[in-house]
């Protein structure tokens, strides 16, 4: 038998003698100087500022009103009222005043905030099931341990939607009203669908099949949440689309805040409206409030927030400050940088020595 050919020893191990193995390729290796670098660190910060300024004068655009109702107008006898319990299923109503300066055009956002209400926490996000959420069967009359303790109620029926994020629903509710003068009041029109994601409504969150039978029925056999004052199949009994686990406030709250203070959307102002075509009017509003949510357990506030939007979002001035305070120490680098190019090493003598 033949030998078979080839290298052997530390032969077989050598690269190829070609330019990419053997690193002959050619490349630019750039000579970092003082004419190259500072113009570089200057330009970098006039982009941050112009960034900055520019992200800050179109925040500053936008109009925002904030109201905090806990204990505002009326609303003070509602938050005793909640202090205790066993009032939990008892509704409280009370109304405060809200005053616009100056008009607000263009669409116009409606929110409901709350303060140090932490969604955030690993056990609080992971108290929820996913797959009932989606609508399969199993699961609603089953529901994960991930739900526990929230998963069955006193009468042992699983609850459905399960878990410490859908029980604590912020249940509040609002009604807006314009008083012009000289003219009865006109309550303002808020469009309370169409406030979710597409793949929210669409996707993640899904009735159980319902086949020839109502709502009502498929949700046969299973429990409200505990602090819950209707089932889920009638959030809105008027709204086939919007009841259930497709509620839009449901799906909302079911998307947890990253902070303690956090505002979510109510709804949007609909301007068809003849008074309301170019956004809301300056004047005098009030706000009829179903008080209903607890906040005194966790030290909490509550408020209103109306605010216009652009396309950068609401009043949100982190960006902006950030551009600008990154312009700022660039620009602080690149002084330091020209002062101490320009003593010792402009000639390059002082660095000898």
């Amino acid at each position: 038998m033949g030998k078979a050919k080839g290298k052997v020893g530390p032969l077989a191990r050598r690269p190829d003698n070609s330019a990419f193995k053997q690193q002959r390729l050619p490349a630019w290796s750039p000579m970092l100087t003082a004419n190259t670098v500072l113009p570089f660190f200057y330009l970098m910060a006039l982009i941050c500022m112009l960034l900055g300024v520019w992200l800050l004068l179109t925040v500053q655009s936008t109009q925002e009103i904030k109201l905090d109702y806990t204990e505002a107008g009326t609303c003070d006898v509602c938050f005793e009222k909640r202090k205790n319990v066993s009032n939990a299923a008892q509704t409280c109503s009370c109304k405060v005043v809200l005053g616009i300066e100056k008009a607000m055009k263009g669409d116009v956002f409606f929110y409901y905030g709350l303060k140090n209400f932490h969604q955030n926490l690993r056990r609080y996000m992971d108290s929820r099931d996913d797959g009932q959420m989606v609508g399969r069967k199993h699961n609603l009359k089953n529901p994960s341990s991930y739900c526990v303790p929230f998963t069955r109620d006193q009468n042992k029926l699983p609850i459905a939607p399960c878990g410490a994020v859908a029980n604590s629903m912020f249940n509040d509710s609002f009604t807006l009203t314009y008083h012009a003068s000289g003219r009865a009041p006109v309550q303002v029109p808020l469009l309370r669908k169409g406030i979710t994601w597409y793949t929210d409504k669409n996707v993640k969150y899904r009735n159980p099949m319902q086949d020839n039978s109502t709502l009502a029925q498929v949700f046969e056999g299973t429990g409200l949440p505990l602090y819950w004052q209707k089932p889920v199949y009638d959030l809105d009994p008027h709204d086939p689309g919007n009841t259930g686990f497709i509620n839009d406030d449901l799906i909302v709250w079911m998307r947890e805040a990253a902070f303690p203070d956090f505002k979510k959307l109510y709804g949007v102002l609909y301007r068809a409206d003849e008074t309301f075509t170019k956004g809301l009017p300056a004047g005098n509003y009030s706000i009829d409030i179903s008080y209903n949510f607890p906040v005194q357990y966790f030290r909490g506030r509550k408020e209103v927030v109306l605010t216009t939007l652009t396309w950068f979002g609401g009043q949100n001035h982190f960006l902006p400050v950030a551009y600008l305070v990154t312009s700022g120490l660039i620009l602080l680098i690149a002084v330091i940088l020209t002062v101490v190019w320009w003593k010792f090493g402009k000639n390059g003598r002082n660095m000898e020595q």
